[in-house]
């Protein structure tokens, strides 16, 4: 039960930081999502530190990576948006932001994951 709950613990959190960013940086003048291609790739770099520190020094506990990678990273990140918003994309006949969107969000955030655990690994 305690697991559970750090994990909706962690996950509100991560999921406020999201609407926040959002809420800033998501133009709602060229419909581009900044504030959720932000929110990803930052949450991909959490994620390969938060992963890269518990491989490395055995010292994060099972309840620390629920709350941090599982909790936080998986309420900060979201794929549900990142779809919606291709799906407007696509809709909207914008195929250049579309592949761009798509292509550079796949792209950054797998260099984001190895990103952060190269810098810990350092």
């Amino acid at each position: 039960m305690k697991q559970l709950v750090l994990v909706f613990i962690g996950g509100g959190i991560g999921s406020i930081l999201r609407y926040i960013i959002g809420k800033y940086l998501n133009s709602a003048s060229t419909g581009i999502p900044y504030g959720t291609f932000a929110a990803n790739i930052l949450g991909s770099l959490f994620i390969g530190i938060i992963l890269g520190l518990a491989m490395k020094n055995n010292n994060l506990s099972e309840n620390q990576i629920l709350f941090l990678a599982t909790g936080f990273c998986g309420g900060f990140t979201t794929f549900s948006t990142f779809a919606y918003e291709n799906h407007v994309f696509l809709k909207s006949g914008d195929f250049m932001s579309f592949a761009i969107y798509t292509i550079a969000s796949f792209v950054i955030g797998f260099l984001a994951v190895f990103g952060g655990m190269y810098l810990v690994k350092s």
